[in-house]
C-alpha cells in the first residue's frame, strides 16, 4: 500500500512538471478544468458601474448552463437575461478548439507567482483574437484574463477563489470592458438613472480615452452540475392583450 502511495505521488508529480515544461498542456489542462462545469446555480451580488449611469446593487439567483446560457432572477421576481456581449463566465473568455499557445513567463498577482500565456485561436470564425491568462500551476486555475474580442473590445476578467476551487468556480469576479457599445438587459434598464455629462471634449481627445465600464460579482451557495433545463433560459413571453 505504501509503494502505491508513493507511485501515486510520483506520478502526480510527473504530471505537474510535464505541464510546467509545455504551456500547451498547462493551457489545456486549465480548460478541461473550466469546462467540466456543465452547469450551475448561485446567489450573488451584482454590481455595474459606468460613468454615465447610476445603478444600484443587484441581488438575485444566477442560472448558468454550458457553454453560454445565462440568467439571473432578482429578489423582486424579475428576470434578466445578460445580452451576448456581457462576458460574466470565464469559460466564454478563454478560446476553444486549437489554438497556439504562448510562454510569457512568470508574474507576481496579489502576492501569487503565476505562469502568464498568449492564447491565440486558430480558427478564424471564434470572437476571440487573444487571451492572456495568468495561471497558478499547482491548481491548474486562472486568476486573471485579458481577452481582446472581434467586437466587444479588450475585456479583462480578475477571480477571486475560495470553497469552490474543486470546479474552477470563484468566490468574486472583477470584469472590467470596454463600453462603447454596451447595452443593459432588460431588468436593468428600468433601474439606472443618466448622470449628467460635461460638454464633448475634441474627437482626438475621444479617440485617446475610451470609455471602461466594470461589474463586480459575489457568488455563493453554487449547486455545480445537477442539471438545468433549457426552459430556464427561455425569453419571458409578452403577456397577451
Amino acid at each position: 500500500m505504501r509503494r502505491l502511495g508513493i507511485a501515486l505521488l510520483m506520478s502526480i508529480v510527473c504530471s505537474v512538471r510535464a505541464m510546467a515544461g509545455d504551456p500547451q498542456q498547462l493551457y489545456y489542462a486549465l480548460r478541461n478544468k473550466v469546462l467540466s462545469v456543465k452547469d450551475y446555480t448561485a446567489d450573488v451580488k451584482m454590481k455595474i458601474d459606468i460613468d454615465y449611469m447610476k445603478i444600484p446593487q443587484l441581488d438575485g439567483k444566477l442560472y448558468f448552463k454550458s457553454p453560454d446560457k445565462m440568467k439571473m432572477v432578482r429578489k423582486d421576481g424579475i428576470s434578466i437575461l445578460p445580452k451576448k456581449n456581457i462576458n460574466l463566465a470565464l469559460g466564454s473568455l478563454i478560446p476553444p478548439g486549437d489554438v497556439t499557445v504562448i510562454d510569457v513567463g512568470t508574474a507576481v498577482l496579489n502576492g501569487k507567482t503565476l505562469r502568464v500565456l498568449k492564447v491565440i485561436p486558430e480558427a478564424e470564425n471564434t470572437g476571440i483574437i487573444l487571451t492572456k491568462v495568468w495561471i497558478d500551476e499547482a491548481t491548474v486555475m486562472a486568476w486573471r484574463t485579458e481577452t481582446t474580442t472581434r467586437d466587444e473590445g479588450t475585456v479583462v476578467m480578475e477571480l477571486t477563489y475560495g470553497k469552490y476551487t474543486k470546479y474552477s468556480l470563484p468566490d468574486k469576479i472583477s470584469i472590467i470592458m470596454d463600453v462603447k457599445e454596451y447595452k443593459l438587459p432588460a431588468g436593468v434598464t428600468m433601474d439606472y438613472r443618466e448622470v449628467p455629462q460635461d460638454k464633448p471634449k475634441p474627437k482626438e481627445d475621444a479617440k485617446a480615452q475610451k470609455k471602461k465600464g466594470s461589474i463586480n460579482i459575489a457568488y455563493s451557495n453554487y449547486v455545480v452540475n445537477k442539471g438545468l433545463d433549457d426552459a430556464i433560459f427561455a425569453d419571458p413571453k409578452p403577456a397577451k392583450k
